[in-house]
């Protein structure tokens, strides 16, 4: 796990788990990473501070694509989920929403039917010492969990899940669906129907801001990834 984060002199972040930290402005020793201001073995001066959550979880291993901040804020956002919910979560990949997810509430089942990719959340979220029920198994063949108040998809084809969404939500719950393309988009909402309602569809667009000797935009912004499209349960 993660313990401390480092600036280096050219404003660049570094990770540390354990043991001397070589870079390349020089040699920190293991007994030397205390927070605050520490110097290498050749003079240069690093800012160092305690590892949070969100600086562990940008350090997991990466397999598939990872769903990014500015997609995962907006779930959290429009689902309200809190500390009593009860989700579940489709397509767990690298396993980084999951983490988020499971950073809120203690209730989190989790499916991926890949078994490779199983064992890669597992080793991720276990590093990360997050309470998951995570599960090799492919919704689209059932749902074991019932009285749900979220379903979220990472998946090609969620409407292959309505059916068994209806059964497992609560009335009033969601189901939300992460699709790149919106031809997915279109398909899912084709497909809705009693007991289900559209709520939105959306997607963020983020662009990071320099504060420096003056205010200026980053040159490159974060497009689109994915819509998120909300449902309802009624």
């Amino acid at each position: 796990m993660i313990k401390k984060v480092l600036i280096d002199p050219e404003g660049e972040k570094i990770y540390w788990r354990n043991g001397d930290l070589h870079t390349r402005f020089g040699v920190i020793k293991e007994k030397e990473i205390k927070n605050g201001v520490v110097k290498s073995h050749i003079g240069k001066e690093f800012l160092v501070y305690d590892a949070y959550f969100v600086d562990r979880v940008e350090r997991i291993k990466r397999g598939p694509a990872v769903m990014l901040n500015k997609d995962v804020g907006l779930i959290i956002a429009n689902t309200g989920i809190n500390a009593k919910s009860k989700i579940l979560e489709a397509g767990t990949g690298s396993g980084r929403l999951t983490a988020f997810l499971a950073n809120i509430s203690g209730n989190i089942t989790s499916y991926e039917h890949k078994k490779e990719i199983f064992e890669l959340a597992k080793r991720n979220l276990d590093d990360l010492k997050l309470k998951v029920k995570l599960k090799n198994k492919d919704i689209y063949e059932g749902v074991d969990e019932k009285n749900l108040d979220a379903i979220i998809l990472d998946l090609a084809e969620p409407w292959k899940v309505l059916k068994h969404a209806e059964k497992a939500l609560k009335c009033g719950g969601f189901l939300v669906a992460y699709l790149p393309n919106i031809t997915q988009v279109i398909q899912l909402v084709r497909s809705l129907n009693s007991p289900f309602i559209l709520d939105k569809v959306e997607e963020v667009i983020e662009r990071e801001w320099y504060v420096d000797d003056r205010l200026r935009p980053v040159n490159t912004i974060l497009g689109h990834t994915a819509f998120l499209v909300f449902v309802r349960k009624i």
